[in-house]
């Protein structure tokens, strides 16, 4: 299954400037990998750095973060909750993401209990992993979503 940009804004919170996934090209039980398009004209790149442009690796992993939450999201159970992150464990950055990169991040499910998992995340550009590590996460039911 694919998800386009109104799809995915269906399950996730996130907002410009802060929804930072494009498409969601695959969505699993388990695993879902989805796309970030890196432009110029993307805001962090003002400060980050100018004359050097280079996306902010915490904005890499909160990338993979939304790609896990619209898997986790899109699960009936969990269906209007708030994701937020408890934990990163073992990230590395490989290499600079730059204007013109395409992010293709997968995301899979390591466990879950109850409303609080972790995920594996690993980010691509082509054939090169960028970053990789473990999101431990927790989804809040918001009022809605308890009825």
């Amino acid at each position: 299954m694919e998800l386009d940009i109104r799809k995915i804004q269906e399950i996730l919170p996130h907002r410009f400037p802060f929804l930072l996934v494009d498409k969601i090209i695959s969505i699993e039980e388990n695993t879902t990998v989805g796309v970030k398009n890196v432009t110029m004209n993307e805001w962090f790149f003002q400060g980050h750095f100018p004359g050097r442009p280079v996306m902010p690796g915490v904005l890499i992993l909160e990338s993979m973060a939304q790609v896990g939450a619209t898997m986790m999201m899109n699960m009936e159970e969990f269906r209007g909750s708030v994701p937020y992150f408890t934990s990163l464990d073992n990230v590395r950055f490989r290499r600079p993401v730059l204007p013109g990169d395409q992010l293709v991040i997968t995301v899979s499910l390591l466990k879950l209990k109850k409303r609080m998992g972790k995920l594996q995340g690993v980010a691509k550009v082509g054939d090169e992993v960028v970053a990789e590590g473990k999101i431990g996460f927790s989804l809040v039911a918001t009022k809605e979503a308890k009825g």
